[in-house]
């Protein structure tokens, strides 16, 4: 039951973020045209369950005429929408306001702000901040997304009782963090990873659409390409049994994708993501048309 689509307008960020699974950066390249954006929504209505369609990136606002053309565009269409965005452009409450105010007179439902350690240092003074308070002020809907650092916790639990480390914190571990971030992280025997902890992989509620065509289940984990097949008939066909990546995903994690491809690989990994990452990495020129595009896993 697909309820939403979510548009990575670009990948292009003005941010370079350790913790980005898309790699996401101002190298990055990537960007919807109104085009494709205007045929992916008729797709959405002929799918018959999507409700909410947002727009994020990289880096939406890097796009600003793009992105609000396609919001007009999905609001005339009936869908809910939300936006997500580090409020880069939050220089000055006035010009904070000429950049929100079309939004919130095409009624958004959700504005969504980054705003923790990755991209602003300094919690009591940023745009991020900047931007909350003016949507705020215009009685816009909006939200905080805070993401935190990997680290180790003294949490209770069954592991903490048998005296293992545990990992806190909110970072998915792949893409950009994986290269980043897992360096003195307690490690786990990859035997332990037989369950996908985040994605439901067998019923999607939402997928995540890029330039290129291909729609995301899990970042860089592609159900199909939408410029070869309609996402509507995608969708429809989707069967998580007969795809090569998600059916040993979720009969048995990552473990079961390494042992059923015969993935070398070390035998201790952060979690699930990580190890997860890893083996998709090894397996990018064997299921090029799955696991992709290149460039979320650091590649160009």
């Amino acid at each position: 039951m697909l309820t939403g689509l979510h548009f990575l307008i670009t990948y292009t960020c003005n941010l370079e973020c350790d913790h980005c699974f898309l790699y996401s950066g101002p190298k990055a390249q990537g960007t919807f045209t109104l085009n494709q954006i205007q045929q992916l929504l008729d797709e959405a209505i002929k799918i018959g369950t999507v409700e909410r369609i947002y727009f994020e990136g990289g880096e939406p606002f890097l796009y600003y005429p793009i992105m609000l053309e396609g919001i007009k565009m999905a609001r005339g269409m009936g869908f809910q929408v939300g936006v997500v965005t580090n409020a880069y452009f939050a220089t000055a409450e006035e010009d904070i306001e000429i950049w929100l105010k079309p939004l919130y007179k095409l009624g958004i439902a959700d504005l969504s702000i980054s705003n923790d350690s990755y991209h602003y240092e300094d919690e009591r003074e940023n745009p991020a901040i900047r931007a909350r308070n003016v949507a705020r002020k215009l009685n816009m809907p909006v939200a905080e997304i805070h993401i935190e650092k990997p680290l180790v916790t003294k949490g209770a639990g069954e592991k903490q009782a048998k005296g293992e480390p545990v990992i806190g914190g909110s970072t998915m571990l792949r893409g950009r963090a994986v290269e980043k971030l897992i360096a003195g992280l307690p490690l786990r025997y990859w035997q332990e990873f037989t369950e996908c902890p985040y994605e439901d992989l067998e019923s999607p509620k939402r997928v995540h659409l890029d330039p290129y065509g291909n729609v995301h289940l899990c970042q860089g984990l592609s159900m199909g390409n939408a410029w070869g097949k309609p996402l509507s008939k995608m969708v429809k066909d989707y069967d998580a049994g007969s795809h090569p990546i998600c059916s040993p995903l979720v009969r048995g994690g990552p473990a079961l994708l390494a042992k059923e491809y015969q993935v070398e690989h070390e035998d201790k990994y952060v979690d699930a993501c990580h190890f997860c990452y890893v083996v998709r990495l090894k397996l990018l020129d064997r299921f090029p048309q799955y696991l992709t595009p290149k460039q979320v896993y650091g590649l160009e």
